[in-house]
């Protein structure tokens, strides 16, 4: 039980460890697109992982891989939205949304031997089901409506797309809570380990289905 333990173990840090990269990559390749070098010059627009790790993120990852709880991140991508070709909040949301759909793209991708059957069983199988799940898990979590995740940065946008009185005062207010955003999303976090459900379960719990039926047919 313990070697298939630790099989999973490793199957999930690869994973994450890919997930990250590509979800990075994507976000700096789409700032470069759009105008902004500043993650071209930094090396960002690479798939090399070490470019993209961060020290603290990387060790909460390991913890998290090993006591099945916690987060883990990458190293964010330095993003000047002045200098690109598009209004900056519009460009934020752009770049923002790549991350979560270059995931979801990865999962896609790797889970086409599961789904049309040419992979029924073995380490293959198993590694890509866990790398789709964790790309799917990623995606989901990213979407959420928290800075800094994307989801904030995507919400922020269409928000300045909306010429209406609502929208601009909805704009205001998410704004004045941008710089409390990542204690927030800390405490939503931790609520879990002292609330009778799972807030966080409930929030990506829904779009993780959604996208495991339409990814993995699951």
């Amino acid at each position: 039980m313990y070697g298939r333990d630790l099989i999973f173990m490793l199957y999930m840090l690869v994973s994450l460890v890919l997930s990250i990269t590509v979800h990075e990559f994507f976000h700096a390749w789409m700032a470069n697109y759009l105008g902004d070098s500043t993650a071209k010059r930094m090396g960002r627009v690479s798939l090399n992982p070490l470019v993209h790790l961060d020290p603290m993120g990387s060790v909460m990852m390991l913890m998290a891989v090993y006591s099945g709880i916690g987060l883990g991140w990458g190293k964010p991508v330095p993003v000047n939205p002045y200098n690109t070709r598009r209004d900056p909040r519009t460009a934020m949301g752009i770049i923002g949304a790549m991350g979560p759909v270059s995931n979801l793209i990865l999962a896609t991708v790797v889970a086409m031997p599961l789904r049309f059957g040419t992979l029924t069983s073995g380490v293959a199988y198993e590694f890509l089901y866990v790398l789709a799940s964790v790309n799917i898990s990623l995606a989901a979590f990213n979407l959420l409506p928290f800075p800094p995740l994307d989801g904030y940065s995507v919400l922020m946008a269409i928000l300045n797309l909306i010429r209406k009185p609502w929208a601009y005062r909805a704009f205001q207010t998410l704004a004045r809570l941008e710089a409390h955003g990542p204690m927030l999303l800390l405490l939503l976090i931790m609520a879990d380990s002292f609330m009778p459900f799972s807030l966080m379960g409930l929030l990506i719990g829904p779009p993780i289905r959604l996208f495991s039926k339409l990814v993995l047919g699951i």
